[in-house]
Formats: C-alpha cells, sequence, structure tokens
C-alpha cells in the first residue's frame, strides 16, 4: 500500500543517528482503518450478524474505538516510515525505534492526526576521492620459468593421482587416517576417529602437522592447541593423536597419455605451453588482487568514517549466537574491533557502489548462489530455496554489489608495478561496457527485494 505523507522533519541526533518525525492526516489513513474494521470484524462473533458484515459502529461499540484505531496503526507505520525514509533519502543502516505520539481521533469521530517518532541508524556521507587521480603500486609481474610450469603440472597430476599405503613415518604431503581426543584438565571434551587429513593442510588444528610429521601408523603423541570454534574456543587442550594408516600419493607420468587424459591436448608439450599461459595469467590476477586489497586499505587509512553503534551491536549478537553464546557475553568485546571495522568497509562500498550505480544481474546472483551452495556442500536447489525463506537473498546481493563496487572503482585508479610500468588489469576488472552487455544478457536489475525473490525463484529453475 503506498501512502502520501503529510509532514516529516528529519532531526539529526548524531552523526550516524537521526530521529524522523511523519505526520498522516486522517484522510490518508482511512484506507488502513477500513481495513481493520475489515479484519477485526471477520474475526469477531457478533448475533445477528455474519462474520466480516458487522457495521462500523457496532464493531466499535464491540471492540471499542481504539483497538480499531490501534490495528490500523500497527498496519501502516511500517509503509508510513518507508515512505518517509524514500521522501527523506536518508539510508537506514538498522531497524528503526518508533515512538507513537499522537493517534487519531477516539471519540468516534472522524479526524486529528497521526504522528510517530522513529528514531534510526543511517548511513554517514562518505567523501570519496576522485580515483582517477589515484596511484597504487603492486608486485611486479615475474617470468614464467619451467619450475613455475613443473609445479602446475604436479597440480594437475595430484588430481589424477593414487593414494597408496606406506611403512614409515609420516611427512608433509602425505594422507594419514587418525584417531583425535580432546581433553582440558582431566575431562574429555571431544573425540574422532576415522578421520582422513593431509599433513601440511593445516585446516585443522594449529599444532597438528608438526605432531604427525614423523609418527609410523600405530604411534601415539599429545600435543596443546588452542580450541578454534565451539563452546570451548579460546581454551587451550591436550590433544591425543593416532595415526591408524599413512598413505602417499603416487603421481602419473607426464607424458602424452597424460595429456590426452586430463586435457584437450594430444601432447604433453601442447600441455606445459597452455600451463604456461595459465601461471601468467595467474601472475596477473594476483597483482588484480593485490590492486584491490591496497585500493581498499588506502580509502580505510584517508577517510574518516563514523561507525553506527546499532549495526555493530547486531553483528556482535549475530557471532555470539553463531557460537552457541548469549548476548552480552564477554568474547563480544574480543571481536568488536574486528567488526567495527567490517561495517566502516561496508558504508565505504555501499558509497562506491552508490556513485557508480553499480547493481547485480541475475547471472551475478546466480553465479554467486551456486558458489556458495558448494561451499556449504548443499544442492544448488535446497542452497537457493533455502536462502529465499530465510530471507538472505538481498543481503548476499548485497555482498555481490559491494565487491563489485571496488572493481568498478579500480577501473579509475593508475595501477603500477613496482619498475614503473603501468599494469593493464582490464581482463579481471571488466569494463563498463561490459556490465552493460552482462545487464542485458541476464536481464532485469534486481533493485528491490521483491525482485529478489523472483530472482530467487528464477535462479532455483536455472540451477
Amino acid at each position: 500500500m503506498e501512502y502520501t505523507i503529510v509532514k516529516s522533519a528529519v532531526e539529526n541526533l548524531e552523526p550516524t543517528r537521526v530521529k524522523l518525525t511523519v505526520e498522516v492526516g486522517y484522510d490518508e489513513l482511512k484506507p488502513s482503518l477500513d481495513h481493520a474494521y475489515k479484519h477485526i470484524g471477520e474475526q469477531v462473533n457478533v448475533p445477528g450478524f455474519r462474520k466480516g458484515k458487522v457495521p462500523p459502529p457496532i464493531l466499535e461499540q464491540r471492540v471499542g474505538r481504539g483497538a480499531i484505531i490501534e490495528h490500523a496503526v500497527n498496519d501502516a507505520v511500517p509503509g508510513l516510515y518507508n515512505s518517509a525514509v524514500a521522501e527523506a533519502g536518508i539510508r537506514p543502516m538498522s531497524q528503526p525505534k518508533i515512538e507513537v505520539t499522537q493517534l487519531p481521533n477516539l471519540t468516534g469521530k472522524a479526524g486529528g492526526e497521526l504522528i510517530f517518532d522513529a528514531e534510526v541508524d543511517v548511513r554517514p556521507e562518505v567523501n570519496l576521492p576522485e580515483f582517477s587521480a589515484l596511484e597504487l603500486t603492486v608486485p611486479g609481474g615475474k617470468e614464467v620459468s619451467e619450475e613455475d610450469v613443473d609445479a602446475k603440472l604436479d597440480e594437475l597430476r595430484a588430481g589424477f593421482g593414487t593414494l597408496v599405503g606406506v611403512d614409515r613415518a609420516a611427512q608433509q604431503g602425505d594422507f594419514v587416517t587418525l584417531d583425535l581426543k580432546a581433553t582440558i584438565g582431566e575431562e574429555e571434551i571431544d573425540s574422532a576417529s576415522g578421520i582422513s587429513y593431509e599433513i601440511g593442510a593445516g585446516n585443522m588444528l594449529d599444532g597438528l602437522d608438526e605432531a604427525l610429521t614423523g609418527l609410523s601408523a600405530g604411534e601415539t603423541t599429545t600435543f596443546t592447541t588452542t580450541l578454534a570454534g565451539g563452546e570451548h574456543a579460546g581454551e587451550e587442550a591436550e590433544v591425543e593423536v593416532s595415526p591408524t594408516a599413512v598413505k602417499e600419493r603416487e603421481l602419473p607420468e607426464a607424458d602424452d597419455d597424460f595429456a590426452q587424459m586430463a586435457s584437450e591436448f594430444d601432447t604433453i608439450a601442447e600441455l606445459r605451453d597452455d600451463l604456461r599461459a595459465q601461471v601468467a595469467k595467474d601472475a596477473v590476477s594476483e597483482q588484480a588482487v593485490a590492486a584491490r586489497d591496497a585500493l581498499l586499505e588506502k580509502l580505510r587509512e584517508d577517510l574518516d568514517v563514523p561507525v553506527p553503534a546499532g549495526p555493530v551491536e547486531e553483528e556482535i549478537n549475530k557471532h555470539l549466537q553463531a557460537e552457541g553464546k548469549e548476548p552480552g557475553d564477554a568474547h563480544g568485546e574480543d571481536v568488536r574491533e574486528e567488526i567495527t571495522g567490517l561495517v566502516r568497509d561496508q558504508i565505504i562500498l555501499d558509497a562506491i557502489a552508490e556513485k557508480y550505480e553499480v547493481q547485480a544481474t541475475q547471472n551475478e546472483l546466480l553465479e554467486y548462489l551456486v558458489q556458495a551452495a558448494k561451499q556449504y556442500g548443499m544442492d544448488p536447489n535446497q542452497f537457493i530455496q533455502a536462502a529465499s525463506q530465510a530471507g538472505q537473498i538481498q543481503a548476499f546481493m548485497g555482498e555481490i554489489v559491494r565487491n563489485k563496487s571496488l572493481a568498478v572503482a579500480l577501473r579509475e585508479v593508475t595501477v603500477k608495478d613496482e619498475a614503473g610500468n603501468e599494469v593493464d588489469l582490464t581482463e579481471f576488472l571488466g569494463s563498463d561496457e561490459d556490465d552493460d552487455a552482462a545487464a542485458e544478457v541476464g536481464g532485469e536489475d534486481t533493485e528491490s527485494a521483491d525482485a529478489t525473490e523472483t530472482d530467487a525463484t528464477e535462479a532455483d529453475e536455472k540451477a
């Protein structure tokens, strides 16, 4: 339902918080009042009248005019607030705190105004620099050596390798099957068996790689580590580890047969030439990542961006909830600085997105959702449906736009290597023309919550 605001005023309480006072005439509220009469009438039994057919005067006698006014106001305020926000041009970053200060007439006579105040955290103004005047320095590109090609080839061979058991002590790169038991003091807090792990991966427990190196199947050792997750996160624990099997990966021979099996090429020489081009491309890709990081870091250093307290508290509470902790837990202070920085980054990137009118296309949303589904090990269809039902699609689109906005800004920045040579990152940053073409191919741009729900359905079908 669309509303016409009779009068609204914005009062700046803090650099990142405002109070919005909204006044709405009785006539503008009448559609909500009519809806309230109908909705309440459908729920009230009045002798002699069918549900939904109770005349307003009789309904007022039965439930009171005040209850009907309250129902209408509760129904209307969210839409009135959104209309006032759009009219005032503010950018909310948290849920508003709303207080109704005046209601329409409760005496049974038409007339009177609805007046309410809404306090809300808002995105502050960000004075972005002229990006075309910026110059960034990134590490220089390197000459591709045969050792680089060999390493790339070994990565490819590893994907076709086989694991073979060995009767020796474990070393870096080996795969082990192991049993784990963690204790704090005398209490066993966790245990697991039959876990497969690659020594050197470093993605399980600090100190595990060192403990396993030199250990043979059937042997046991213990080490001390700091737990990173769960209810004992941050605590030190003694971990007993026992490998039950040690395996090494045997790689296939790098010959023409392997090239034909693992690629579109007929000879190993052709495959090596392609891998050499990939290594060169990877080097430029690393420069693009370095340039993005350098630009964001420069913006962090140069811009004075006040951060609203509300969004920071909301993110801290989400973090605590994800770790099974209650709001107000002391761990919240440990992550406050980090989360404040993340919210500040979001403000900066949103300002860039607004400056360049960056939008996300349906195809970009689909690609993001499919990749996210892979990270969670979920079927894309199920992940998209779950995200849509949880109302997360709009948040995902915000992430896409923020990531894209930094690349769009970087297109205007001069990027040079350490030798002073200008670096062309067009292949990785794209161009305005590319964006226009993607928008045409990808369909309508998604800009609203309603549009995101449509995108979720279409993305589901495409996935």
